[in-house]
């Protein structure tokens, strides 16, 4: 028995840019999209991940940056965090100071 293979469709870079954007765009979901206009929902899937990457967010930024913005801000975040964990502390210190003085009083 022969296996006979289908020959795999190519489609051009301009159809998979349009066929992401319809998707995105048209905020409605992929697998809709893909059999409206005959392509699998994965491979379309991929397209449209590859068109938000290469038009990066709407403020221009691409994921790699908002990844390294949202390190920076979680480190920044930690670090006010025990800034205020010392303060609190500090703060009962010095009150713990100021009633004492007012005890021997």
């Amino acid at each position: 028995m022969f296996i006979v293979s289908q020959q795999r469709k190519k489609y051009t870079p301009e159809y998979r840019q349009e066929a992401a954007r319809l998707v995105l765009e048209s905020e409605r979901p992929i697998a809709h999209v893909a059999q409206e206009i005959g392509v699998s929902a994965t491979i379309l899937g991929r397209w449209v991940k590859l068109e938000r990457e290469r038009q990066g967010s709407a403020d221009g930024r691409s994921d790699a940056d908002i990844r390294a913005e949202n390190t920076r801000l979680r480190r920044e975040l930690a670090e006010a965090k025990m800034d205020n964990e010392f303060l609190s502390k500090a703060t009962a210190f010095f009150a713990a100071k100021q009633r004492d003085r007012k005890n021997l009083s």
